[in-house]
């Protein structure tokens, strides 16, 4: 539950910059005025720009929501473990991980508008080289708005689950687990590749060949796009 909160809460200040991206871009009619593109895309990496101190925010509360949940359910682990365990946990190198997922989720959020611009030149380009696709085109462009928001509900989910995988990863191998079984959120939208993964023994130093629709990636579980996984340390004795 804490970690769909998170999620939806994500989403919602992602999908924020989405509309406001699509708000900018339906503000120019490139097509007509395909001079104008320049332009246009110098105002979305301008908002890219001005978005650096709201993304941290934004960030910040995620990570801080993520990390929560995940300190809670090591606390409890630790309750049942003893005193020892508790004072180790308690030093566990987590701000590292944590200001790394801060840089790269900034640039993801920042990305939205200047992907969004990348992409309506390359539409226009097209345009300009088959006039008869100009509505086609046109059509595409006007979609931009519902393009980046789909774009940032991606990042959202799979930043999300990944955060809590890093931390647990951090926290896990402070206190000495080298492995861990991979677990899925068992439910039907499990991807086959996935699914193959669940009760299987992984290193966190070496992540485990995962079949990605045909394609053969290296990550943990919860560390890839729409990846609702998650890794079950193994506790050294």
């Amino acid at each position: 539950m804490r970690a769909r909160r998170a999620e939806t809460q994500f989403t919602a200040q992602l999908r924020k910059v989405a509309r406001q991206v699509g708000t900018l871009i339906s503000a120019f009619d490139v097509i007509a005025n395909p001079d104008t593109v320049p332009t246009l895309r110098t105002m979305l990496d301008k908002y890219a720009e001005a978005l650096e101190p709201w993304a941290r925010a934004t960030v910040t509360r995620m990570l801080a929501e993520v990390n929560n949940r995940d300190a809670r359910m090591w606390a409890e682990q630790a309750q049942a473990m003893g005193i020892a365990l508790r004072k180790e946990l308690h030093g566990a190198p987590t701000g590292q991980a944590m200001r790394k997922l801060m840089e790269e989720q900034v640039t993801l959020i920042k990305s939205l508008p200047t992907e969004a611009g990348k992409r309506v030149h390359e539409l226009v380009i097209k345009g300009l080289e088959d006039s008869v696709r100009a509505d086609e085109i046109a059509r595409e462009i006007r979609r931009s708005g519902e393009v980046t928001e789909s774009r940032a509900k991606l990042i959202a989910r799979t930043e999300v689950a990944r955060s809590a995988s890093t931390l647990t990863q951090a926290r896990a191998e402070h206190i000495g687990s080298t492995q861990y079984v991979w677990r899925t959120s068992g439910d039907s939208d499990v991807r086959p590749g996935h699914k193959a993964m669940n009760g299987k023994v992984c290193e966190w130093a070496n992540p485990p060949a995962v079949n990605e629709n045909g394609r053969v990636m290296h990550h943990h579980a919860g560390a890839i796009w729409n990846c609702r996984c998650y890794c079950e340390p193994i506790i050294p004795e």
